[in-house]
């Protein structure tokens, strides 16, 4: 993986905690507006990690891969990752 393992780590580790926290207010039977709004915290560290990720992956696998000029697969995985996240 290329994207930054230190800032990659750093948000998936905050997701985690606050996961933690869901898990803790579920189990408390707090107020439903309350949990989801803490559920949609955690998806949105997700998603930056995840562009991170996928940022990176662009930046160097995808256009290693056009250099070589042998986009075709790299080009697969990501549109199958795309149909993925339409789902």
């Amino acid at each position: 993986m290329k994207a930054d393992h230190t800032k990659v780590n750093r948000l998936l580790k905050t997701a985690r905690g606050q996961i933690d926290g869901i898990l803790k207010m579920v189990e408390e039977d707090r107020y439903c507006l309350d949990v989801s709004s803490q559920i949609m915290a955690a998806q949105s560290i997700l998603k930056k990690a995840n562009r991170m990720v996928l940022r990176a992956h662009m930046d160097c696998c995808v256009r290693d891969a056009v250099s070589s000029g042998q986009p075709d697969d790299k080009l697969e995985e990501l549109s199958a990752l795309l149909d993925k996240l339409a789902e």
